[in-house]
């Protein structure tokens, strides 16, 4: 798809990402650098917890999300610069799970100080198989617009 500028979006514009697996190795392992809490990494002592079971970091299902939304699932001109937002995970990411992120555009608003640029409002659900939100993202993105000439 051709990276979209400022100018080509519009409110209810929605977009889908590729698809991507998530095994238990790839939740030990980046648990294991940048989450370390046992119901990311040990199986056994994760059914004792509220997730009764492993459960990916959040912080991790926030990443293979940017991954499919510079991948394809968010296809801005000048790459996904993020100016603020608010993240929820309604429910945890699991080995096995295939992720896809839909996104639907909120607001599109040009900047009065910047006319090269504005602000688009994206808000992102990043689905695993069954279609069940794991994540939710809104999210202001700095979005060029088309260059004159």
């Amino acid at each position: 798809m051709t990276a979209l500028y400022l100018d080509d979006l519009h409110v209810g514009q929605t977009f889908t990402s590729g698809s991507l697996a998530v095994d238990e190795a790839a939740i030990k392992a980046f648990a294991g650098q940048f989450d370390p809490q046992p119901f990311h990494l040990d199986d056994d002592a994760a059914k004792a917890t509220l997730f009764g079971g492993l459960a990916a970091s959040g912080w991790h299902t926030a990443a293979l999300t940017m991954r499919l939304l510079v991948g394809g699932g968010a296809p801005i001109a000048g790459g996904v610069i993020g100016g603020g937002g608010e993240i929820a995970w309604p429910r945890p990411t699991r080995p096995g799970d295939v992720l896809t992120v839909v996104s639907e555009v909120l607001e599109v608003t040009p900047s009065r100080s910047k006319p090269d640029r504005g602000m688009v409002t994206l808000r992102s659900e990043t689905r695993n198989q069954r279609g069940e939100p794991v994540q939710i993202i809104t999210m202001k993105l700095v979005v060029p617009k088309k260059p004159v000439g």
